[in-house]
């Protein structure tokens, strides 16, 4: 197993926004308990791009749902922006990912009766964040970053997957967090779009966002700066790629809170 931690030395300036501390997750529901993830430990700091790699059933994704609080560890402690997360309450977790949490799925899960710019502006809605007023400008930014203007009042199903993975991407920056929490954005697109997408999320992290990213696709694992391999549950590798350098063009530059 392979501590995460011995990566801090890298980032010694920089403030640990992510951490997992002996995290362990048994699911009891069959007939015999299965441990999904065996005492990880994982530090991620701020503006890091950050890959979990693994097979299907290796236990990226229940890592992930320990980090947006989807699911809640058997074990162990989750720490994000220093909120202990395995401590809150439903209601508390739910406010606590709207502002904490931007969350991007393989299959979008934008609303299908709500337009592009509503589903935008709806985590706003949901946890009071901006000025009502303010609320579409910024949406409207923020689809505008993602070229998606054109169909900001379009609904979902006259979008391809591509564009509506664009909007969730808007979405997931609504309220401006910390942390992008990414499982197989790219996995159901097709190549071409999913590099597209993949260059938003590299845009993003020059732009200081922390990401956290599932994958199982190796040529997109090789491009992020910290790719983690989780097998049997436990990290057991880490590799650290050379920084990009920054580029001068921007992704988010919303209106501050």
């Amino acid at each position: 197993m392979i501590d995460s931690e011995s990566h801090a030395a890298d980032a010694a300036d920089d403030s640990v926004l992510l951490a997992l501390r002996d995290v362990v997750k048994v699911y009891d529901s069959g007939e015999v308990p299965f441990t999904a993830l065996r005492d990880v430990n994982l530090h991620v700091h701020s503006g890091e791009f950050v890959g979990l790699i693994g097979k299907s059933g290796s236990g990226k994704t229940t890592l992930i749902n320990m980090i947006t609080g989807i699911d809640r560890p058997t074990s162990g402690t989750v720490e994000v922006a220093g909120t202990p997360v395995h401590a809150l309450n439903e209601n508390q977790l739910a406010i606590w990912r709207g502002r904490t949490i931007g969350v991007v799925f393989q299959f979008f899960q934008l609303l299908p009766t709500l337009t592009v710019i509503e589903n935008v502006m709806l985590p706003m809605d949901f946890c009071n964040v901006y000025d009502p007023l303010e609320r579409p400008e910024r949406a409207m930014h923020l689809i505008e970053q993602v070229e998606m203007a054109d169909q900001a009042h379009k609904l979902p199903a006259a979008l391809s997957g591509g564009q509506q993975q664009r909007v969730a991407i808007a979405r997931a920056l609504a309220n401006d967090p910390p942390i992008i929490a990414a499982d197989e954005p790219t996995g159901n697109l097709d190549s071409k779009t999913a590099d597209a997408v993949f260059h938003l999320f590299e845009k993003l992290v020059d732009e200081h966002k922390t990401i956290v990213m599932v994958t199982h696709d190796n040529d997109m694992a090789a491009r992020v700066r910290r790719a983690l391999h989780v097998a049997d549950g436990e990290i057991v590798e880490e590799r650290v790629h050379r920084p990009r350098t920054v580029r001068a063009d921007t992704f988010v530059d919303g209106p501050a809170r």
